[in-house]
């Protein structure tokens, strides 16, 4: 029953702060999401649900790096709190080990952990599918139509407008200039007005109510001579007229999402196995024809020419018969007279320069394909590296709060953030060393939890031994008698 209670306590006291810190991550993350396209929402009219379903979406593929951090942080604050308190201690006077008093937190963090790695695999792809298709579309979708006071508006294709001043009251419009640069010819059209009305349409037009205007076209003379063309003044004075402007891309569209699941993102484990397996052989199978075609075109050509002796006449031979069981160019070369030794020397070069040419371009390809093969390499290893950082992040963060023994959000923080970006950084090193083809994807994904694994297992010995790793007096006391004892081997050899 005690164990029980014990076990009990440890949930309620893990369950909250890994909460709290989960949104707080979140939220960090989303605010940088939201700098980072905020010049490419700001401006475009979205409404509301546009916006809360893109951060909906955001938010969901931001839960595989948000999580680690949540637990790391987490388990710092649950048993700092624990040792600041001296509960910890009172706990293992009891005879209870800390390996007992973690034992209900590591079965619950390993549950996390699975249903990280399901998350990432079933539910992530939906959501980057979704957040792309939708990031794209607002990408598409032009600012929303606002005339400023005394400055040229030109978002609407082919016009370019401009308002003196604008009654707020009456919505009215003065002092109206309207340019028509739709036919591709300069301001061959001028409309102005001294007042209007500007009104929208359900089917995306824009009408203009021009009041008071005139109406300028420069007439091209086609009975003219080609180079003595003429630009007849035509101008039209109107009480009343009514101007519309087609706004097609003002207004929202989806994309049909099909258009984005080809992308590595977008895919769980099953497909990315049958996408790089696909990649694989499309690179196999293009290698082999670039090696033939290099032999066969640049290297081997069938079509050398031998030159024979045949009474005194010299015979060229296209594509000599198989009896001819050995080829001495050497040889060939030396029976030739010098101008014919130029043109083979001449021919030669052309040749060499053009294989170099297409051994160049044909590189690039090959990096390009390689480079895609990687990347799904790297988003199959990175569902199961996640997952896996929450377990390494809670054995460092849980051995390490006992050690130190501050709770809250001070001390925990700084630590879980130093770790996480040594983590962080240790993957980018390694992930970009996959893309570059430097590393394998399994070496290049896995190395971060190979360096930070034996650092969580070190940590939760040093906790298990009461180990006074992080006492800034172990470490003074330690300085001191290094200091005392170099002291007195300088006395003695003074003396």
């Amino acid at each position: 029953m005690r164990i029980k209670r014990l076990h009990k306590f440890m949930l309620m006291s893990f369950i909250g702060p890994l909460f709290l810190t989960f949104f707080i991550v979140i939220f960090l993350l989303l605010m940088q999401f939201l700098w980072k396209y905020i010049d490419e929402l700001a401006g475009k009219g979205l409404s509301a649900g546009i916006i809360a379903e893109l951060l909906l979406y955001t938010s969901t593929s931001l839960v595989p790096m948000a999580l680690p951090l949540a637990i790391l942080l987490a388990s710092l604050m649950t048993f700092g709190n624990l040792g600041e308190n001296y509960e910890l201690t009172a706990l293992k006077s009891a005879g209870i080990s800390l390996q007992r008093i973690m034992s209900p937190l590591i079965i619950l963090v390993a549950g996390i952990s699975i249903l990280a790695f399901f998350f990432s695999n079933n539910v992530m792809p939906y959501a980057n599918l979704k957040m792309r298709a939708l990031l794209y579309d607002i990408r598409q979708k032009r600012p929303a139509f606002q005339i400023t006071e005394g400055i040229f508006y030109n978002g609407i294709d082919g016009y370019s407008i401009k308002v003196g001043r604008k009654d707020p009251r009456t919505n009215k419009l003065y002092n109206i200039k309207i340019y028509d640069h739709t036919a591709g010819k300069g301001n061959i059209s001028v409309t102005t007005a001294d007042s209007g009305l500007m009104k929208m349409t359900p089917d995306s037009n824009l009408i203009f109510i021009l009041y008071s205007g005139y109406s300028y076209n420069e007439l091209e003379d086609e009975t003219r001579s080609r180079g003595h063309k003429t630009y007849p003044h035509r101008m039209d004075y109107f009480q009343q007229q009514e101007l519309i402007l087609s706004l097609s891309g003002f207004g929202f569209n989806r994309t049909d999402e099909n258009l984005f699941k080809g992308g590595y993102q977008m895919m769980n484990l099953k497909q990315l196995s049958k996408a790089r397996d696909s990649l694989n052989q499309d690179y196999e199978l293009n290698r082999q024809v670039f090696y033939k075609d290099l032999l066969a075109v640049n290297y081997f050509r069938n079509d050398f020419v031998v030159r024979k002796k045949k009474e005194g006449d010299t015979v060229f031979l296209k594509n000599p018969p198989l009896t001819l069981k050995k080829f001495y160019p050497d040889s060939i070369y030396d029976t030739l007279p010098l101008p014919d030794k130029k043109l083979v020397i001449s021919q030669a070069l052309g040749l060499a320069r053009t294989a170099q040419s297409y051994i160049s371009s044909q590189k690039e390809t090959f990096y390009n394909k390689i480079k895609r093969i990687r990347r799904h390499e790297i988003e199959w290893h990175r569902k199961f590296t996640l997952s896996f950082a929450c377990l390494i992040f809670f054995f460092i963060g849980a051995p390490l709060g006992a050690i130190i023994r501050k709770g809250g959000l001070g001390m925990p923080v700084v630590i879980s953030v130093l770790f996480f970006v040594v983590y962080y950084v240790i993957s980018l090193i390694g992930e970009k060393m996959v893309r570059e083809n430097l590393l394998p994807a399994a070496e290049g994904m896995w190395i971060s939890s190979v360096i930070l694994l034996p650092l969580g297992i070190y940590l939760t010995y040093k906790a298990t031994t009461d180990s006074a790793i992080l006492n800034l007096d172990t470490y003074s006391r330690f300085i001191r008698k290094i200091m005392v004892a170099l002291k007195m081997e300088e006395e003695n050899s003074n003396g």
